[in-house]
């Protein structure tokens, strides 16, 4: 394919310069569309086009498409900076990064030309394979209906795990314009409303032999050792990093408000003013802290044994359980201090309610099931070499 001018650094720090700077050219027009995509159950306009015109779904792309192919680690810090502005714009730029570059490294280069023909597609996935792909000549029949499709309305693309009827690989990725799928309304959910994360399904739908490719194929023919990664390892940073981002959401949240905040029958005293309040702050910071450590320590290494090829399953698992163990953190966390926050927080509107609101949802995720401490004790066990989801 030809090669394609990129705005992205090669160097690692000069590319989380780039990317930050993108979050914060961006900044204001995500946070005033946030509650307007809570209202919405999906991605606000403003915010939709916020995130098109600042590259950061570019994120996990190979850089022979155009993409910044960031670091693991340098993409904990972005994530954690659009989540500190809009956590469901966040989760929305995360998963069609993540959604985005697993497609354009492993396509046909004829097909990514195609594909990035009318500019740098949103594309929309799930993780779980579903459904059935019977093949024709030419290609593959797909029909199914796939759960948590993050950003799927504003989508240009959906991309479904399918399970294949006959011969040939037995799961594929199949690759559909958006306008091929029926969208269904389901997403009213306890948090994360403004993912618009609802149902998609795909009915007989004709996917090109070029639009899908072996789930199972061990070497993406685009981009390096991020591209290497595979399932589990390419999207296990993105939960972990999302779930103490929200966690010192929290904290930020309380923090501000604590001089002004009384408790008491009669008033009492300010939040800041009682060392219980004084004591989830001081020891919650450094609880976040030490997620943010963990998360980064574990993908360091994982990253750096994909170097040459497949990364050490073992790995793999010990990261999947640092991000289950942000996410029991930040559940903890925001559970204690939302205890701080008084009969308001009972309001819809309140920025405490919706955090923990959040933070319960993220917690059902698959890639965060609490299995992964099994698997990982497992290892530790001799029993297992890891990697695998839960």
């Amino acid at each position: 394919m030809s090669a394609r001018e990129n705005e992205f650094p090669e160097d690692r720090e000069a590319n989380r310069a780039h990317l930050l700077a993108a979050v914060d050219s961006v900044a204001d027009a995500l946070a005033a569309g946030r509650d307007e995509s809570e209202q919405l159950r999906r991605l606000s306009p403003t915010s939709v086009e916020a995130l098109r015109s600042s590259g950061l779904f570019k994120m996990k792309s190979p850089r022979e498409v155009g993409g910044a192919e960031a670091h693991p680690v340098t993409q904990m810090d972005v994530i954690e900076a659009v989540t500190m502005i809009d956590p469901a714009a966040a989760w929305c730029m995360f998963i069609t990064a993540s959604a985005t570059g697993a497609m354009l490294s492993t396509l046909p280069d004829e097909t990514v030309e195609s594909v990035l023909a009318d500019g740098f597609p949103f594309m929309a996935a799930s993780l779980r394979p579903g459904g059935s792909a019977r093949k024709v000549d030419g290609g593959y029949r797909v029909s199914g209906r796939w759960a948590w499709g993050s950003g799927v309305e504003h989508s240009d693309w959906v991309a479904a795990p399918v399970f294949c009827d006959g011969d040939g690989p037995p799961v594929i990725r199949a690759m559909a314009p958006t306008g091929d799928a029926i969208l269904h309304d389901n997403w009213h959910t306890l948090g994360m409303r403004g993912t618009g994360s609802c149902d998609y399904e795909l009915d007989d739908v004709f996917v090109p032999d070029g639009y899908a490719v072996d789930v199972f194929s061990v070497e993406p023919p685009k981009g390096g050792a991020l591209m290497r990664l595979g399932l589990p390892a390419f999207v296990v940073n993105e939960h972990g990093s999302f779930a103490y981002a929200l966690g010192r959401l929290a904290l930020q949240t309380m923090t501000e408000t604590a001089i002004e905040k009384k408790r008491g029958y009669l008033g009492g005293v300010s939040l800041a003013d009682r060392q219980v309040f004084q004591r989830a702050i001081g020891q919650g910071t450094i609880r976040m802290n030490a997620c943010a450590l963990a998360m980064a320590e574990s993908l360091e290494r994982m990253f750096e044994s994909a170097a040459a090829g497949p990364p050490d399953p073992a790995l793999v698992t010990e990261a999947q359980a640092a991000a289950v163990w942000c996410t029991d953190e930040a559940v903890d966390l925001v559970s204690e201090l939302f205890r701080f926050t008084g009969g308001s927080a009972v309001m819809n509107g309140n920025e405490m309610q919706r955090i923990l609101r959040d933070t319960y949802t993220i917690q059902s995720h698959l890639m965060v099931s609490a299995v992964t401490y099994e698997q990982y004790g497992q290892i530790l066990l001799g029993m297992t070499e890891g990697g695998a989801l839960p």
